[in-house]
């Protein structure tokens, strides 16, 4: 069968095929990509006490304390072990600014625990008059750090509000993910033998082979390039057939 008789509407549809045959194969990589990036996400948040916030006060005055603009919370980690931290989340409520002091335990010394400032004055809003970043969720990595928060027992976020348009200002949901070494054999060993599993479940059952679909498409290829050579520039009259005219196609006005 030469390519003037062949439909061009099927080789368009052995086209479509061939393409899903395609976006089959590359099925198992796109769903491994996601696999790895959902992996880091995969670390518990360590087990802590979260004390209730502490609102400090100017002097002897009863007052609402929240006024004074200023909050504490201790986050105490599991007694008699020391963490080492990833990063800390939270959900921000109404609070301006943070920071983060760490009370670490040096191991090489017999000393005890010393309080150090990890991050100062972190902004959380946009602006402290305004609801923008007033309840955004935060991730404090421990890159943004100003030392290594390694060995640490417990944490203190120091919370401020310098504007009084709002009545009370705290932080929600708060989390510490301890941070973990990871190891490049595992990892490599992990992608290698999820990638096998994921073309094992590939389904190419009902698509047609490859060879033949890509023959159809060099052949409607060159079909299209026979049409291109033989297109003709003379023009078609609207009822003309055979340089005559059928009565029956013309109306009188």
């Amino acid at each position: 069968m030469g390519l003037r008789d062949k439909n061009p509407l099927d080789i368009a549809a052995q086209m479509a095929a061939f393409v899903l045959y395609l976006s089959k194969l590359q099925y198992p990589v796109l769903s491994q990509r996601k696999t790895m990036s959902v992996r880091s996400d995969c670390i518990k948040p360590v087990t802590c006490t979260i004390k209730p916030p502490v609102y400090l006060q100017i002097g002897d005055t009863k007052a609402d304390p929240s006024c004074s603009g200023v909050c504490v919370v201790d986050v105490t980690l599991p007694f008699g072990k020391s963490v080492n931290i990833e990063e800390i989340t939270f959900k921000n409520y109404y609070t301006a600014y943070v920071t983060v002091r760490l009370l670490r335990r040096n191991p090489a010394q017999e000393a005890p625990a010393k309080w150090c400032t990890a991050l100062r004055d972190l902004a959380l809003m946009d602006n402290p008059h305004t609801e923008g970043g007033s309840q955004d969720y935060v991730s404090i990595h421990r890159t943004q750090m100003q030392v290594e928060p390694d060995h640490v027992v417990s944490v203190r976020l120091i919370l401020r509000q310098p504007s009084s348009a709002w009545l009370t200002f705290n932080l929600e949901d708060i989390k510490i993910h301890p941070h973990t070494e990871p190891d490049p054999e595992k990892e490599v060993s992990d992608w290698l033998s999820d990638l096998t599993l994921a073309d094992q479940h590939t389904d190419l059952e009902g698509l047609p082979d490859p060879q033949t679909v890509s023959s159809s498409i060099q052949q409607m290829w060159a079909l299209t390039e026979v049409m291109q050579t033989n297109q003709t520039t003379a023009s078609i009259g609207r009822f003309d057939v055979d340089g005559c005219y059928d009565i029956n196609l013309l109306s009188l006005t």
